[in-house]
């Protein structure tokens, strides 16, 4: 989206019924960090914006939330962009952009893998590091993992050369090729493309091919081969250029300091407000009415829901642009999770735990299947701040499906809630953490329906993944729509 078109619009949308508001540039749906940085790029550049938030707090999945003395982080605790280099650390920017910056705690290695076959693979922070870890691992396939990931620095190099805007939209490539034609050529040759074909270019061992896979579900909920190079690349070096740093008080502060900065730009942010449906005029969205019958408007909105809940919920299908139709056909809902947040016991863990851990334990086929794999962050060995004296967090999630808990009563969902539960941590304990549920202190457990009722996301998704095997970036939507003055952040 082009902010400075939401500006310079002097056609304001007026409020026609009682209880409307008007006078905004724009209107955003929901706080997440997508939306809470449109909005702040579109207030300092003098824009009115107001920001409607259906919960109590900003952030949305990036939010957090504080139980017997710990504080939570709702979603991952894997932040990229925070950096303080480069053209990709898009949140250090954001934070700039309304002048905040917050303090971080580089993580020494992004993600601990623990496979099939007994592989154990760290992802360090320096490049040299990592590299020489997976190689010794597969000597034999030395080469075609340096030109794998060296393929995955070219693209990473280009990217950073480049203000970053919508990759997805090749008007910008062409907008932006005689200021950088040699970067804007090598994401172009890229944009149809995807990792696990490239890999499969210079890399034959199934077992080092699976592990690519790993790596880009971890970022994705997909396999390489359904996941864009372009994509994996910018994840798969950043870790390494920029590294994964974690803000001191824990990923909610994000939120908290761009609306902070938000309204220090004289924009405003509404908790409680639950949008129901935008409201369209003459083929262009004007505005959004509220569950309590509140109307606002303004010149353009921006929906920072999912694109089933903008498109299925906020819109009528009348309104549902032919785009729209064509994209649902293409992609699908990614899975939501099974999450667990625990405060444990200190001695359980060993000092030089590190951070984040991702385990798959017996078969590589099951890295995609319902609770096959498991996502486990221990923020508490970067920030001590977050849980009491003596105390660590874990937080635990792996892919589940809403259907997987559809139909059952109120006491056979708490029992299978505990039941779930208590496998995965079984696993956990068999694996990394002998004694851990003995050390539990605190456990909390949510499944897909607390994502769809807390974050306001359809069956719990997080996102599209494709049907098939997509043409890399060039499937992907675009984040206007046919709609005027509509746009998706």
């Amino acid at each position: 989206m082009d902010v400075s078109k939401v500006v310079e619009k002097d056609d304001v949308a007026e409020g026609k019924n009682k209880g409307s508001h008007s006078g905004y540039d724009a209107i955003v749906i929901g706080s997440g960090i997508g939306g809470l940085v449109a909005a702040t790029q579109l207030a300092v550049k003098g824009a009115k914006v107001l920001v409607l938030e259906k919960y109590v707090i900003p952030g949305g999945s990036s939010g957090f939330y504080e139980r017997d003395g710990y504080t939570f982080d709702v979603g991952s605790s894997v932040m990229f962009g925070f950096s303080d280099k480069g053209n990709l650390n898009l949140i250090t920017q954001a934070l700039a952009a309304v002048g905040c910056k917050m303090e971080v705690i580089p993580d020494p290695t992004t993600v601990h893998f623990h496979l099939p076959n007994n592989l154990s693979v760290k992802v360090h922070r320096e490049y040299d590091d990592f590299i020489s870890e997976l190689t010794s691992k597969f000597p034999h396939e030395k080469e075609g993992i340096l030109k794998f990931y060296g393929e995955c620095w070219k693209i990473f190099n280009a990217l950073n050369s480049l203000e970053l805007k919508s990759l997805e939209e090749p008007i910008y490539l062409f907008g932006q090729f005689f200021k950088k034609p040699v970067e804007c050529l090598t994401l172009a040759y890229y944009l149809p493309q995807n990792a696990g074909t490239i890999a499969r270019n210079y890399i034959k061992d199934p077992e080092v091919l699976s592990f690519i896979d790993a790596e880009c579900f971890i970022v994705s909920t997909v396999n390489a081969l359904q996941t864009p190079m372009i994509n994996a690349s910018m994840v798969l070096c950043d870790r390494h250029f920029g590294g994964i740093n974690y803000p001191v008080g824990g990923v909610g502060g994000i939120a908290k300091s761009l609306t902070e900065g938000l309204v220090d730009q004289g924009s405003e942010i509404l908790y409680k407000a639950n949008v129901t449906s935008i409201i369209i005029d003459n083929g262009k969205a004007v505005g959004v009415r509220l569950s309590d019958g509140r109307e606002f408007f303004a010149k353009t909105v921006i929906s920072n829901a999912t694109r089933w809940d903008t498109f299925g919920k906020l819109l009528k299908k009348q309104d549902l642009p032919k785009e729209e139709e064509a994209f649902q056909k293409i992609y699908v809902k990614a899975p939501s999770f099974l999450s667990i947040h625990m405060g444990v016991k200190s001695e359980v863990l060993p000092p030089d735990t590190d951070c984040h851990h991702f385990v798959l334990e017996d078969d590589w086929k099951n890295l995609e299947e319902p609770y096959g794999s498991i996502f486990l962050s221990i923020p508490t060995m970067l920030d001590s701040s977050l849980a009491p004296k003596g105390r660590h967090i874990l937080h635990i999630f792996t892919t589940s499906s809403i259907e997987d808990w559809q139909g059952l009563s109120t006491k056979d969902y708490e029992i299978k809630k505990e039941l779930v539960a208590d496998k995965i941590i079984s696993r956990l304990e068999n694996k990394l953490f002998p004694g851990l549920k003995a050390s539990i202190e605190f456990k909390e457990v949510g499944t897909p329906k607390t994502h769809r009722r807390y974050l306001a996301r359809d069956s719990g998704t997080y996102g599209p993944m494709p049907r098939g095997v997509p043409k890399g970036l060039l499937g992907m939507p675009f984040n206007t729509t046919d709609l005027k003055r509509d746009h998706l952040c």
